[in-house]
């Protein structure tokens, strides 16, 4: 039994058409899988269903099962309960994420003070450890800004802090590094791959990118029009993709990854406005 199975997810929102259709996934306890594709492909649909933060009008189908147990279909109060526990999310833009009116160190605590109940001085204690486990040098500092008081890669490793503290078996992290310059990201995917691997957590790492998944992640799947229309290793769908979008976004990342001077051979019959 792996510790994510997601088996024939869909969801429609309100009368309209699916937004994804028949989704299949399986994340093993601290496997890395990589789901990728373009914009309005479904990706973010799929992991805000795991975390049970869709819309009201949202209609699911299918099966989504955490360590065997069934999620679809729980009280948000009993989903409550699982996220920051069982399962951890980092969201995009950490500005809007994080509350502008709390003080960064106080929202990171409150994961602690939700689930486990800490008195202020245990939670403190723990949270600045967690902020200097996530690449800080003045954890104290950082804890007791407000989150403009901070730059876009310290925002973004506070919502790791805060997806990590508890531990959580499972954390999935949603385009966490595309708004963040070259620089910044690398440091960001630098300080969660290292922060993962200490915790044995597992990772559904979601990104358009393709270059920036083959840097976390042992395994890919890739979404278009909803579907997932392609998964494997890193390896295989860098060496052998078999679907033309597939062929698409490997020859963007290898010239995303490409050493300057270097050339690559000319990689044809790749998607070319074909969906299949």
């Amino acid at each position: 039994m792996s510790l994510l199975e997601v088996d024939g997810l869909t969801v429609a929102f309100g009368r309209g058409a699916p937004a994804i259709r028949d989704v299949c996934l399986r994340v093993d306890a601290g496997q890395r899988l990589g789901v990728i594709g373009e914009s309005g492909s479904g990706k973010t649909v799929t992991a805000l269903a795991i975390m049970g933060l869709l819309a009201e009008n949202a209609r699911l189908s299918g099966s989504i099962r955490i360590d065997g147990d069934e999620l679809i279909g729980r009280s948000d109060r009993e989903l409550a309960r699982l996220r920051g526990d069982k399962l951890g999310m980092i969201f995009q833009e950490p500005l809007s994420a994080l509350d502008p009116t709390m003080r960064s160190g106080r929202q990171v605590a409150e994961v602690l003070r939700l689930h486990e109940g800490a008195a202020a001085g245990a939670a403190r204690e723990r949270v600045l450890a967690m902020l200097a486990e996530v690449g800080f040098d003045d954890p104290e500092r950082v804890a007791d800004s407000y989150p403009f008081q901070l730059s876009g890669g310290q925002r973004q490793r506070v919502l790791t802090a805060m997806a990590l503290i508890n531990s959580p078996d499972l954390v999935i992290c949603d385009e966490p590094t595309t708004a963040l310059d070259v620089t910044v990201q690398a440091t960001v995917l630098g300080v969660l791959d290292r922060v993962l691997s200490d915790a044995g957590a597992a990772c559904l790492f979601i990104s358009h990118d393709l270059a920036v998944v083959s840097q976390l992640c042992s395994d890919i799947a890739v979404m278009l029009d909803g579907q997932i229309v392609e998964r494997g290793s890193t390896a295989d769908i860098f060496d052998q993709p078999q679907h033309p979008y597939t062929r698409g976004l490997v020859a963007t990342a290898r010239l995303d990854l490409v050493a300057p001077g270097d050339r690559l051979p000319v990689i044809g019959d790749f998607y070319a406005g074909e969906r299949r």
